[in-house]
């Protein structure tokens, strides 16, 4: 399978922030070994758009903000289960920026996720309540975009959310699979494979795209 990106392609880049690579509060395990193939992949893209996790203090999905509750605990909110997370990319903190690293100077939109205090926020297109739209749906048929490439941290989480509602949507969807990183929590990155095999994402590597 090869793949030359058009002018209605574009690659989603969720999440490449100091917090979910190593040192951060919520690291992904080898999640700065990705950026470098993610700024190859993006100089083949005339179209780039990325994800920035962006929490209030407190934030309902911290387990700080609950008594008693541990990290990686999941607790039964009025929007469904959630995992508790160590306190994450909170808003204006270093955590929360993008790595320097990243050279993506074609970037043309930032989504920030998960600002509504009271709800957690993976995908990039509707937060965890299923109802609440980010935008992003709109923006890119507005820009006439059919086919998504999506990469970055986590696979089992934002990249996982975000690929299945990009195919709800209506995106011809796929997931370059070396060029992500995953949690892997209680065999939560099978279960997101599995969830994203079910609604059609289409897994691929780096290489596949010429």
């Amino acid at each position: 399978m090869a793949f030359t990106p058009r002018s209605e392609d574009l690659l989603l880049v969720v999440d490449l922030q100091h917090d979910f690579l190593p040192g951060g509060q919520l690291a992904v395990a080898g999640g700065d070994e990705i950026i470098i193939p993610i700024n190859r992949l993006g100089r083949r893209f005339e179209n780039v758009v990325m994800t920035q996790d962006w929490h209030p203090p407190g934030h309902i999905s911290f387990a700080s903000s609950h008594a008693g509750a541990k990290p990686f605990d999941i607790m039964g909110l009025p929007y469904g289960p959630q995992v508790l997370w160590p306190d994450h990319c909170v808003w204006e903190t270093h955590g929360a920026q993008f790595s320097p690293d990243i050279e993506l100077p074609h970037n043309q939109l930032v989504i920030r996720k998960g600002h509504h205090d009271v709800v957690d926020s993976y995908s990039g297109f509707r937060e965890a309540d299923r109802k609440t739209r980010t935008g992003l749906e709109g923006y890119l048929k507005e820009r006439g975009i059919k086919r998504l490439f999506i990469a970055g941290l986590a696979t089992d989480f934002c990249v996982n959310w975000t690929a299945v509602d990009a195919r709800a949507a209506g995106f011809e969807t796929y997931v370059i699979e070396d060029a992500c990183r995953a949690i892997d929590t209680s065999g939560s990155l099978a279960q997101a494979w599995a969830d994203m095999n079910a609604a059609g994402v289409k897994r691929i590597v780096a290489g596949d795209i010429a």
